[in-house]
């Protein structure tokens, strides 16, 4: 059964995929988030002044930093009744990537309403899901290599 309906290729999708495609250096919030990411650590040394007093200190403070590696995203709107497993296993199968992660995104019909010569009509856009998949570090999807 086909999930994906269409692939996501708008201004805002292609500046998440953008955003999330450049390696990022992140501090670890304390030293065993710094073991599990294999941090390194680093000492800043900074002055603090005191304003009544006029007095100047050295205080030294410990970062532990890691470069987190680039992941490509890429979004999808699907069917609104697959889940996460089964649009991993489509756009493996279709696109011949890993997929790492999926998040999805579930989304209201919009109510909508016009005015016409037989009156006001009422009406509701259909829901819909998107999803967003992460690849692996060096795959990439070309949706453009088909046309």
């Amino acid at each position: 059964m086909a999930f994906i309906i269409k692939p996501l290729v708008t201004e805002k999708m292609n500046q998440i995929s953008e955003k999330s495609s450049v390696e990022k250096k992140l501090h670890a919030a304390n030293a065993k988030s710094a073991q599990k990411h294999g941090a390194t650590e680093e000492k800043v040394s900074y002055k603090v002044k005191k304003s009544n007093r006029r007095e100047e200190r050295s205080k030294e403070k410990t970062y532990f930093t890691y470069t987190k590696p680039a992941r490509p995203k890429y979004g999808f709107i699907v069917s609104p009744e697959a889940n996460k497993l089964q649009i991993k296993e489509e756009v493996e199968s279709l696109y011949n990537v890993t997929v790492v992660g999926v998040n999805t995104l579930r989304y209201a019909g919009k109510r909508s309403q016009r005015y016409t010569k037989a009156g006001l009509i009422r009406g509701q856009k259909a829901a819909f899901k998107k999803a967003i998949v992460t690849l692996k570090e060096g795959d990439t999807i070309d949706f453009y290599s088909n046309i």
